[in-house]
Parts: structure tokens; C-alpha cells; sequence
């Protein structure tokens, strides 16, 4: 069992920054894989970054790569996800998953049909 708590959201203007913050606890295995997902209103929910144990392997989505970052702290069981150039288009509910690596060789995916824990997850609202 993984227990995951999102924290960080707002409402900011285009071209502003949030940080979101995930605090994890629980099977460490089951925490090989964490990510970030956001779903707006009438969407499917979406991958937008994920980070593997030890943080050696990341995936972003192609609408945020090279304004959002997703880093860890092991030791404090935490994920982050930097978003900086917010767009109007990034306004949803975000996310925190977790689970264990898909596949051989082991990998995180992207896709939210691979992750059975989730958090309860926190609003990000970009105002133009």
C-alpha cells in the first residue's frame, strides 16, 4: 500500500511558476515509478512527467517539456514538480502516482493506466 499527499497548487497568471510537492509513504517497491498527472475539465487525465527510484530516468510529456521538471528526495520521501511558463492550457487537477516498474528492461511509463496508487490531488489554475 502507498499513501501519496499533493500539495503546492493555485491559481497564477500565464507565464508564472508553482511548485508541486508529493509526500509518499508505503512499500518502496510499489514506489519504483512516481509521477505527475493532470486531468481538465471533460479530459481523459494525462501523463505529464515521471521520475524512476533514484531519479536516473525521467519522461515528460511533449506540451511541458522544457518548463516543468520532476525531481526527488529520497530521503524525505518526496516528489516535486517544477512548472515555470505556466500556460492557460496547463489548468487541471494534478495528480501523484505511484507504482513498480513496467516491462523489460524495468520502465515508467507515462501512461496512467500503469499506476494503481494515486493521490487525492491538487488544482493548478493558469489565468491569462
Amino acid at each position: 500500500q502507498v499513501q501519496l499527499v499533493e500539495s503546492g497548487g493555485g491559481s497564477v497568471l500565464a507565464g508564472g511558476s508553482l511548485r508541486l510537492s508529493c509526500a509518499a509513504s508505503g512499500s518502496t517497491y510499489r514506489r519504483s515509478c512516481m509521477g505527475w498527472f493532470r486531468q481538465a475539465p471533460g479530459k481523459e487525465r494525462e501523463g505529464v512527467a515521471v521520475i524512476n527510484n533514484g531519479g536516473a530516468s525521467t519522461w515528460y510529456a511533449d506540451s511541458v517539456k522544457g518548463r516543468f521538471t520532476i525531481s526527488q528526495d529520497d530521503a524525505k520521501n518526496m516528489v516535486y514538480l517544477q512548472m515555470n511558463s505556466l500556460k492557460p492550457e496547463d489548468t487541471a487537477m494534478y495528480y501523484c502516482a505511484a507504482d513498480s516498474y513496467v516491462g523489460w528492461p524495468p520502465t515508467c511509463p507515462g501512461e496512467p493506466k500503469y499506476y494503481k496508487n494515486w493521490g487525492q490531488g491538487t488544482q493548478v489554475t493558469v489565468s491569462s
